[in-house]
C-alpha cells in the first residue's frame, strides 16, 4: 500500500500544529495506509519548534493507528531529534534505527563506591 503523504514548509506556527496533525489523522483515515511520508526538506532550520511538531505529528499518527515517516531530514535536524530522543523512520530505511549513543559503566574490581 502506497503512503499517504504530507509537505512540511516552514516555518511552521504554533497555529499551524493543529491543522496539521488533523491532517495526518485525516489521511490515515481517508487511504487506509499505515504510514504517512513527512516531507521536511522544505521545513527550514532546525529548532525546537520543528522537534515539538514532528513529537506532536507522530503522536497523532500512532493514535490513529499508524507511524510518521520522514523524507529529506537535514543532518542537524536528525541530529537534534537524537538529541531530544526522538525515532522515526526516515525513507529508504526498512525500521526505525536505535539511537547512537550508548553508555555502559563499567565497574572494576576494587573500584571504590561512588
Amino acid at each position: 500500500m502506497t503512503p499517504a503523504e504530507i509537505v512540511l514548509a516552514g516555518p511552521v506556527t504554533r497555529d499551524e500544529v493543529t491543522g496539521l496533525c488533523d491532517e495526518v489523522r485525516s489521511l490515515l483515515g481517508a487511504t487506509g495506509a499505515p504510514v504517512v511520508v513527512c516531507d521536511v526538506g522544505g521545513l527550514g532550520p532546525p529548532g525546537l519548534a520543528a522537534v515539538d511538531l514532528l513529537a506532536r505529528l507522530q503522536l497523532t499518527a500512532r493514535q490513529a493507528g499508524g507511524r510518521i515517516r520522514l523524507r529529506g531530514p537535514d543532518p542537524a535536524l536528525r541530529a537534534l531529534l537524537d538529541l531530544v530522543g526522538l525515532s522515526f523512520e526516515t525513507e529508504g530505511q526498512a525500521e526505525q534505527r536505535e539511537p547512537a549513543l550508548r553508555v555502559e559503566e563499567v565497574v572494576e574490581p576494587g573500584d571504590p563506591a561512588v
